[in-house]
């Protein structure tokens, strides 16, 4: 793996920080306009980049607040733009966020994120430097590498940080905590995390032939800092995901979303081993394909994760896609839901066990009778809103100012997050990776029999170093 710094020197961050920093020394309106005076030059400006699908419903929940103003809208494609420039027809309008921020840095305060996956950490920390507070939409970035940057960049730049994973201002996960904390089910030695994603193609060969660009998509800039291809009718704008050099799979879709939970209850920060199987699909009646470029239409991963303050003890934590689910509790009836049918986390501990749905929706302990007869006390304060007070959460926290105002998702504990599920994927590209034999013909797969040993420190692993290439990947030239 490259020794690239994570960071820019101290010469470079002071040299970008300079504009920004003269920002913090702006008196706000309202200080000068008496109690009650809100201008409109106090709100939160924003500027989005990707402003279709997710993007777009994350401007109209911020916009929610009464309290922000969508300044800038950037998209590489006209086509999905077009609900939000509708929806903020005031807004001055960009394709490339390079420009947006070289152009415009001084006139917004905050950035949304919400591009596909592979260009989510390249925005995000050139808005930093900047001094803009940045909401990421999940999973915070598609490397490892990429994810350790922007915590220790967190650490470093005096601004409000939020990712977009909601659930992490929900009531359910607080509700869990204060069960964990109650010692209702003990110390916890393996947690279950499932999803029926993928909805989207995976587990298949690169599209062949030529097709021709859309005129209103800028394909070199949706590319960013991907390898050139042709482009491929169909990739945008939502089946990028099952493509490793754009995506992260159901993994980095859904993980983010069912592993927050874990995370917060039980105090885990980096997992120590990994490994993983993988399915495959057919390519006719008699012969399996091997698609390394795609994600698989299955997997099943085991993390191991040491012990921790809160949870004393190591803990396994499974995840699975492709519909595969672990094995029903004894506790739970043949006609109750597990999860929420599709999707579910479940917590084992050494008294007894707890389930949630998506987002660590419908918290419930098992056997399902146990909820009317145990109560418990709330210890946590809930966020407002919940779930969707996610969003007003950031919103009061940037106007209040770096450290003023506690938010649910920041990078701090965004990142390591992210990391697991992407030592996950780790595993699964590993997996997948094959040799020639030295006899014979054929392949060998030497990633499939080992257990993935992981230094958080160096960001590595340690027992297979073919797979340490997915660390980090090269940006194209002038993405750097």
């Amino acid at each position: 793996m490259s020794q690239t710094p994570l960071l820019p020197s101290r010469r470079e961050f002071i040299k970008q920080g300079a504009a920004a920093a003269a920002t913090f020394m702006i008196v706000p309106r309202f200080v000068l306009g008496g109690k009650g005076y809100t201008a409109p030059s106090d709100q939160l400006v924003i500027a989005g980049v990707g402003v279709g699908g997710k993007g777009e419903s994350d401007l109209a929940s911020f916009a929610k607040t009464g309290k922000v103003r969508i300044g800038y809208l950037c998209d590489v494609d006209d086509r999905r733009a077009a609900k939000s420039r509708q929806a903020f027809p005031q807004a001055k309008y960009y394709k490339d966020w390079r420009q947006l921020l070289d152009k415009e840095s001084k006139n917004f305060d905050a950035v949304s994120v919400a591009t596909p996956d592979h260009n989510h950490a390249a925005v995000t920390l050139a808005a930093m430097q900047l001094g803009k507070h940045v909401y990421v939409q999940k999973p915070l970035t598609h490397d490892l590498y990429e994810a350790r940057a922007l915590t220790e960049a967190a650490k470093r730049y005096p601004v409000v940080t939020q990712m977009g994973n909601q659930g992490a201002s929900g009531d359910g996960v607080r509700q869990l905590q204060e069960w964990y904390d109650a010692n209702l089910i003990g110390k916890v030695h393996t947690v279950y995390c499932w999803t029926d994603r993928p909805v989207w193609p995976q587990g298949i060969p690169w599209p062949t032939g030529a097709t021709s660009v859309p005129p209103e998509l800028d394909w070199d800039l949706w590319l960013g800092t991907a390898p050139f291809r042709p482009y491929v009718d169909k990739l945008v704008p939502f089946n990028w995901r099952g493509w490793w050099e754009y995506g992260t799979g159901a993994l980095g879709d859904m993980g983010c979303h069912l592993l927050e939970a874990p995370f917060r209850v039980l105090g885990l920060q980096y997992a120590s081993t990994v490994q993983a199987s993988v399915g495959s699909v057919y390519v006719d009646e008699f012969k399996r394909g091997y698609f390394p470029e795609s994600c698989p239409p299955s997997s099943h991963v085991t993390l191991t994760f040491p012990a921790t303050k809160k949870n004393k003890q190591e803990v396994t934590v499974h995840w699975m896609d492709g519909g595969i689910q672990p094995e029903r509790p004894e506790e739970l009836g043949p006609n109750e839901l597990f999860g929420d049918g599709g999707n579910g986390i479940l917590f084992v501990g050494k008294k007894g066990k707890m389930m949630a749905s998506t987002y660590a929706a419908n918290p419930r302990l098992l056997p399902l009778s146990h909820n009317q007869e145990v109560k418990v006390k709330p210890t946590l304060a809930r966020v407002p809103g919940g779930a969707e007070g996610h969003y007003a959460q950031w919103v009061e926290a940037c106007i209040a100012g770096h450290g003023n105002h506690t938010v649910s998702a920041p990078f701090e504990t965004a990142g390591p997050l992210t990391e697991a599920l992407l030592m996950a994927n780790l595993a699964i590209r590993g997996y997948d990776l094959r040799r020639p034999k030295t006899t014979g013909p054929g392949f060998d797969y030497p990633g499939r029999g080992i257990e993935l040993v992981w230094d958080p420190q160096q960001l590595r692993v340690t027992n297979f170093e073919e797979v340490n290439r997915f660390v980090k990947r090269d940006y194209r030239p002038g993405w750097q």
